[in-house]
């Protein structure tokens, strides 16, 4: 049984210049139902977010306020509770003490969640027990017994669906997880994995099928799949990156997964300029740029 019914899904994060969850300054109130209404009137079904925080209470607020038909994931963004010497930002070095109070952090965080979960029950669908905690490259790993934990603990706490959001990888290591959790959630991005236009949505396929193969009996959906429209990175041909591609990856895949009924957040909302200082790749996944406009207003 599929525990979220088809619908158009995006990852969102609205923070613009100037603010950043990073720091804990977050969009207003108002900001924030300007963008939601730009996705109601698009038809999003599905919205996920990242933390449990004010901007997600604002995000459900402005959802009961405006009486749109939309659902939310909300998860939390565990604190490195290990060291990782492969990190992509470079060798960690955490003392125990930080370490400790990271783990401090997240059950905090965890709590949180739990709280928003039963106050928001009419409007957050699923929730998550972390984001990409688990990779060789991580910068915030957490081990798979942790996150077990955090995944009884919410079973036992709230009455939402429960997920992890993670890379197709990395699943594959995860199966004591993934057997505890309702829906599997995969991050699956061609352009990351050196793939070409023509090969983007073959690869996504695979993965899907790869993971329904993994966990037969589970829901299995696409949490991250986008394509870049801009911006500079050492590990993506920069001739792959154009919004030309990205309408084309994004109209490519909504066949598939009209066709076969499988929900898939795409990533990203809008672009998020807070993310590098540099004119980094990071910032330029959104099918709307910061000025809240389609970038091709024939596409959806």
């Amino acid at each position: 049984m599929e525990i979220l019914e088809y619908g158009k899904a995006i990852c969102y994060s609205g923070y613009r210049r100037g603010q950043s969850p990073k720091t804990g300054v977050c969009p207003s109130y108002e900001q924030i139902k300007e963008d939601i209404k730009i996705l109601g009137s698009e038809g999003y079904r599905y919205i996920r977010m990242y933390d449990p925080n004010i901007h997600a209470e604002y995000v459900m607020t402005a959802i009961r306020e405006l009486k749109l038909p939309m659902l939310c994931m909300v998860g939390i963004d565990p604190k490195p509770e290990r060291n990782n010497p492969q990190s992509s930002a470079g060798e960690q070095n955490f003392t125990a003490q930080e370490l400790k109070d990271n783990m401090a952090h997240n059950e905090n965080e965890l709590q949180k969640l739990i709280k928003l979960a039963n106050e928001y029950e009419d409007v957050l669908k699923v929730v998550s027990v972390g984001n990409e905690n688990t990779p060789p490259w991580g910068t915030e790993i957490v081990t798979e017994e942790r996150l077990v934990y955090f995944a009884k603990t919410l079973k036992a706490s709230v009455k939402q669906a429960v997920t992890y959001n993670e890379g197709y990888l990395e699943w594959k290591e995860l199966k004591e997880l993934g057997d505890i959790l309702d829906i599997i959630s995969v991050h699956s991005y061609p352009l990351w994995s050196g793939k070409t236009i023509d090969e983007a949505v073959d690869f996504n396929k695979g993965h899907y099928e790869d993971m329904k193969a993994l966990f037969p009996d589970k829901q299995v959906i696409f949490t991250e799949v986008g394509w870049a429209t801009g911006g500079k990175s050492s590990k993506i041909d920069p001739k792959q990156i154009s919004l030309e591609n990205q309408n084309r990856y994004i109209s490519e895949l909504k066949e598939y997964i009209d066709a076969n009924k499988i929900v898939a957040f795409i990533f990203e909302a809008f672009d998020e300029y807070w993310k590098s200082e540099d004119d980094g790749v990071e910032r330029h996944w959104g099918l709307y740029g910061e000025d809240r406009k389609l970038k091709n207003q024939e596409r959806l």
